[in-house]
């Protein structure tokens, strides 16, 4: 039975590696349908991405995964196989801005990208009506102004997200700061869209922070989240042209479709295992 796998990896450089994993690969009757690497050479390391299948996987996988596990302790490897067919469970956050929220119910929904979204989070109930509509589970967690309330919901929001087996959260316009420790927990798994084409105008209102500088280019990205406010691995960015004309109004309409489009991208990519970290930056297959 035909099943196809990802193999994504990095491992310090040297030579020869791609030719001793796909080497293994052909041992094993495998079929590559997709190869993609780099090195770099400030960091010293390997990147590498391969989509492949092998007939008869349950009988090969042993003898292969065995030999594999071998080779990756040589190289010093950190490494993962994953099934492409796999749905990477998702919880949403979102606040009082639907736009990004609205288009990852509907890629979810027509297949556009490999996601189940098992829940979706808010402070607010705008979207709730949306979201059941939509079959999801909706969760209403309200935050009172002290620090007790803010407490409680992040308590709270973390057992939703245990409870629902996700994967992956995605901040889809979620306008609170995750505490350190959440952050911590799902580094690498949790992805936040921010309205400015980062490092510039980091925090809150950065439309009205762009328009007081004159800007002649909005943009958004789409970044790991970390304990550090807007400073995440940046997956994808994006931006367009704006002039005087503009006011704050005009350059939040505008830059709402280059949020929505961004985020749909980090999400995709991250699903479909194109993403690797690399220090304070990330290696995308895209």
């Amino acid at each position: 039975m035909k099943k196809i796998q990802i193999l994504t990896f990095s491992c310090p450089d040297q030579s020869g590696i791609q030719a001793k994993v796909t080497g293994l690969m052909n041992k094993h009757n495998a079929f590559l349908t997709d190869v993609q690497s780099y090195s770099d050479k400030d960091s010293n390391k390997f990147f590498s991405r391969i989509v492949f299948f092998i007939n008869d996987i349950e009988i090969a996988s042993n003898d292969f995964f065995i030999e594999f596990e071998s080779l990756a302790i040589e190289l010093s490897m950190k490494w993962s196989i994953d099934d492409e067919s796999r749905k990477i469970k998702t919880v949403i956050a979102v606040s009082k801005e639907g736009h990004c929220l609205n288009d990852l119910l509907y890629r979810a929904k027509y297949r556009d990208m490999p996601i189940d979204i098992v829940g979706v989070v808010s402070n607010h109930e705008v979207y709730r009506e949306i979201v059941e509509f939509s079959g999801i589970k909706f969760h209403y967690l309200p935050i009172e102004k002290n620090t007790d309330s803010k407490k409680a919901q992040e308590n709270e929001f973390r057992s939703i997200v245990k409870s629902s087996g996700a994967d992956l959260i995605v901040l889809a316009r979620y306008m609170q700061i995750l505490s350190d420790s959440l952050a911590s927990e799902w580094s690498g798994k949790c992805i936040n869209i921010h309205h400015s084409f980062l490092p510039s105008f980091k925090g809150a209102r950065p439309y009205h922070q762009a328009f007081d500088k004159g800007v002649k280019i909005i943009g958004a990205t789409a970044h790991y989240v970390t304990g550090d406010l807007d400073e995440g691995h940046i997956i994808e960015q994006d931006v367009q042209r704006v002039s005087h004309r503009d006011s704050p109004e005009d350059l939040t309409r505008k830059g709402n479709d280059i949020e929505s489009s961004v985020l749909s991208k980090a999400v995709r990519w991250h699903a479909e295992k194109r993403i690797l970290i690399n220090g304070t930056k990330t290696i995308v297959f895209n």
